[in-house]
């Protein structure tokens, strides 16, 4: 497995339109638009900063992974995620390591990117997001 780059770093947000007011007009950060997943029940707005993104996560449902995660834990850095090579081959050595997955096998991710998560209970409580674009 080879890590390429910091991907991004996820924070989920009650709101998208509120939140990116402090990155964008205040921090000066490039806003480059929104897209919802359905498949997991979220809209993500992705702000550059350098060759990394930080991308705001607002649910669309209350049962959603991220309407959960506010409900239980605020709102705040909720993942960050490392660019791989081949996260088909990554996520394969993962778990032949002893490492918990949530996603045996990717998924599409904002983006078109595919996307799969580490448990946290096997990176000591950071949830870890691995992404191929």
């Amino acid at each position: 497995m080879k890590i390429l780059k910091v991907d991004h770093i996820g924070i989920a947000v009650s709101s998208i339109e509120e939140v990116k007011k402090l990155y964008s007009d205040i921090l000066g950060l490039t806003h480059l638009g929104s897209e919802t997943v359905a498949e997991q029940k979220v809209t993500t707005a992705f702000f550059p900063v350098g060759d990394t993104e930080v991308e705001l996560l607002e649910s669309t449902s209350p049962d959603g992974p991220i309407g959960k995660y506010i409900e239980a834990k605020g709102q705040g850095v909720q993942h960050i995620a490392f660019r791989v090579d081949n996260i088909e081959n990554a996520l394969e050595e993962l778990k032949a390591k002893g490492i918990r997955l949530i996603d045996e096998k990717p998924r599409k991710g904002a983006g078109g990117a595919k996307i799969a998560f580490l448990h946290p209970k096997s990176t000591f409580g950071v949830l870890v997001e691995l992404s191929e674009r």
